[in-house]
């Protein structure tokens, strides 16, 4: 059995880091982290995490490099501070959508932030739905990739859509949206998008039945929800009534959410993987599903060395 159970958060997401202590009935640890006034980050572990097992909650997205020393400077203080062992707990895992090199002379930085994390002293790293499953192999610790579709999966089965059909916006995401609507029991539909030469619009084929039916948009993230507004405008060109996205992680960079407030999108579900407290404000249309007890049962059965298999179903 590992040492007593420690739960300690950086700055990107403070309000869910207390839901996975509050879910796992500790307190919150204490630790200082802050910036000085040249930028550079301070840490400061203020209680005794000798023998300990440390699990470090940070969310690296926005602002992603800063949320990112943060994480490595804690789990470095922690190394050094003689904690048993430190899980680093990427709600989101960050640099993800640059796992390969699509064309000469880039980096792998989903790669190097495998290493960066490793090297700083990680011992196992904990996330919820990778961008690409592969960056599980970038690392050389044991990684748990766990997937918010049960908790979509059971606000859109609560929402008495009628005639249900789940749309994957593109091509790679066919998988995904197909074992979601095999939870709905629900159809499938396909959005095709090509472009035909260079500055050309994009032309959007939808293969599948939609008209008259209350459609759900899956992907894994929305960003600057460019792809999401568009299939959404070819979902209600062809007959869709209402119009539902779901996504693990929403980023809404940019001018996002007021997009979305003037699109087709009757409304946007997703996690609470990245803070979205204040995109809330800006996105009436936004619902937001804690994945704080998923994480919290995942560090609860790490802890303890039982089984997290079923937790990935």
């Amino acid at each position: 059995m590992w040492g007593e159970i420690k739960i300690f958060t950086g700055n990107a997401n403070i309000s869910m880091a207390r839901d996975v202590a509050s879910y796992l009935g500790v307190p919150m640890g204490d630790a200082l982290v802050n910036t000085f006034s040249d930028g550079e980050i301070q840490v400061q572990i203020n209680e005794n995490v000798r023998g300990m097992d440390v699990f470090v909650v940070q969310s690296v997205s926005h602002p992603v490099n800063h949320n990112l020393m943060e994480l490595l400077i804690m789990i470095d203080a922690f190394k050094r501070a003689s904690a048993l062992r430190v899980t680093a707990v990427l709600p989101y895992y960050p640099y993800a959508r640059q796992d390969k090199k699509v064309q000469p002379r880039v980096p792998i930085t989903a790669k190097l932030v495998a290493d960066l994390i490793t090297t700083a002293g990680a011992h196992r790293v904990l996330t919820v739905d990778l961008h690409a499953e592969q960056i599980q192999g970038f690392f050389n610790i044991p990684v748990d990739n766990l997937y918010a579709a049960p908790i979509l999966h059971d606000y859109v089965s609560g929402r008495n859509l009628d005639g249900l059909v789940v749309v994957s916006p593109d091509a790679g995401g066919v998988a995904r949206a197909r074992a979601f609507a095999k939870r709905l029991n629900a159809s499938l539909a396909i959005i095709d998008k090509r472009r035909p030469a260079p500055n050309v619009a994009k032309v959007m084929n939808i293969i599948g039945e939609v008209q008259g039916r209350d459609v759900v948009l899956l992907d894994d993230l929305v960003d600057t929800a460019g792809t999401l507004i568009e299939s959404a405008a070819a979902l209600r060109n062809a007959g869709a009534r209402r119009i539902l996205a779901a996504c693990s992680h929403a980023i809404l960079s940019g001018s996002a959410t007021e997009r979305i407030n003037n699109s087709d999108v009757d409304e946007l579900i997703a996690t609470n993987t990245i803070s979205l407290d204040h995109k809330k404000e800006m996105c009436p249309r936004l619902t937001i599903l804690s994945v704080a007890p998923l994480l919290g049962e995942a560090i609860r059965r790490i802890h303890e060395e039982a089984s997290i298999s079923s937790l990935f179903v």
